[in-house]
């Protein structure tokens, strides 16, 4: 179960760091206006997201891995709140009902930073499982 989850860590983070390349007009309005250059800053994330994803598949630098999505997670609570405070809508592009963005900040991200925070001193290697 534990390599199960593990697995769909790395996937989660490998496709949503995708994702930050495929369709980065989802993830710009998130920026806050007062950080700099959104769109390195979404180019950015997006390939931390993808090289921790690549770190959770060996045992010697999942550990790292961890820690820096919990990194990037606590970073991005700034985002959050930008989004709520814009009133849970940008320009039409979507908008979603306020409960959905408080329960995505105060369940759901702490779900995630539990999630990963769960993986940490696992020693087994996922690539020796599947090849």
């Amino acid at each position: 179960m534990k390599k199960a989850s593990l697995f769909v860590l790395i996937a989660f983070y490998f496709f949503a760091g995708l994702n930050h390349f495929v369709v980065p007009e989802f993830y710009l309005p998130l920026i806050p206006d007062y950080l700099p250059f959104p769109k390195a800053l979404n180019l950015l994330s997006g390939a931390l997201e993808i090289a921790f994803a690549v770190g959770l598949l060996f045992s010697r630098s999942r550990n790292l891995a961890i820690y820096g999505i919990l990194l990037l997670l606590i970073l991005f609570i700034p985002a959050h709140l930008y989004f709520i405070n814009q009133g849970n809508c940008f320009d039409g592009y979507f908008c979603i009902p306020a409960w959905v963005s408080w329960m995505r900040l105060l369940l759901i991200h702490p779900v995630l930073l539990f999630w990963a925070w769960s993986h940490r001193h696992n020693d087994y290697s996922i690539l020796k499982t599947w090849i």
